[in-house]
């Protein structure tokens, strides 16, 4: 299985921390080492943008200086989206890292899923089709076709949201689809099996990384203003306290706040 990581952010900030951790998996404190990519959307001021820096290789993150260059190099941005693979359908190919992009009203659109989908094989009519061979790009594509198929112009986050409900459990029945999904304006979560959350914000404390021997004082690196969602299939800290979701369950995370399927606000966990 893959592992996966997501941030939503108030106002732009840095994942440097989270994704030295994290890249850790890929190679180093765990066997992901089968390629691995990072996505940030670009933040104009302190608005989300629509341009993206995307990066994957088909190396480990362990070992790829690419990642060696992302951890020391600090890209502040509202919504990321990272992925550290573990191939079990498809080869290990550049073509086969997420996170997948796509185009769609103007927008970047950015993917990435752990788990294995069973017998699926959906009817792709529309403009988007898969470049390599996974399942996990394959429902991607699906999922953008039916996006299309299910509203006329630009939805709101809101509608958004209530049509990937829809949408997801025809593909969750096939299997495993934990999935991080984004288009710059929110960040789209759905557990099958296993994923955790927190919220960090103020007052903000000092955290210490699972997969590093490393501690940051993140009040030495924000402001009281600052808020910011962390989404990881894994904890990646050993001092804070994390959220699991339940399987099925699906939240959309807009401003660094975490909204159930239901919108209503849900009861976060600071950091």
């Amino acid at each position: 299985m893959c592992q996966l990581l997501g941030m939503n952010s108030r106002l732009p900030a840095s994942l440097t921390l989270s994704f030295t951790g994290f890249a850790r998996r890929g190679g180093a404190t765990d066997h992901h080492a089968d390629g691995w990519g990072i996505a940030f959307f670009e933040s104009e001021g302190e608005k989300p943008g629509r341009g993206i820096r995307h990066f994957v290789d088909k190396e480990s993150a362990a070992t790829s200086p690419l990642a060696h260059m992302l951890r020391s190099f600090p890209i502040k941005s509202h919504n990321v989206i990272a992925h550290v693979r573990k191939a079990t359908m498809g080869s290990i190919t550049l073509e086969n890292a997420h996170p997948f992009v796509r185009e769609l009203w103007g927008r970047y659109w950015v993917f990435a899923h752990n788990g294995d989908l069973k017998n699926y094989a959906p009817t792709l009519h529309g403009n988007f089709r898969p470049v390599g061979d996974t399942d996990s790009e394959l429902a991607f594509c699906w999922l953008m076709q039916e996006i299309v198929k299910s509203h006329a112009g630009v939805p709101s986050v809101a509608e958004l949201s209530l049509t990937l409900q829809e949408l997801v459990p025809q593909i969750a029945a096939h299997g495993t689809f934990n999935f991080l999904l984004s288009n710059g304006q929110a960040l789209w979560a759905h557990a099958s099996t296993k994923l955790h959350y927190l919220v960090r914000q103020h007052p903000f404390t000092e955290v210490h990384l699972r997969d590093d021997d490393i501690k940051m004082d993140l009040s030495q690196h924000n402001c009281p203003e600052d808020r910011l969602a962390i989404v990881v299939t894994e904890p990646l800290t050993t001092n804070e306290n994390w959220t699991a979701l339940q399987p099925g369950e699906f939240i959309t995370f807009v401003e660094g706040c975490a909204l159930p399927a239901a919108g209503a606000p849900r009861a976060i966990a600071g950091g």
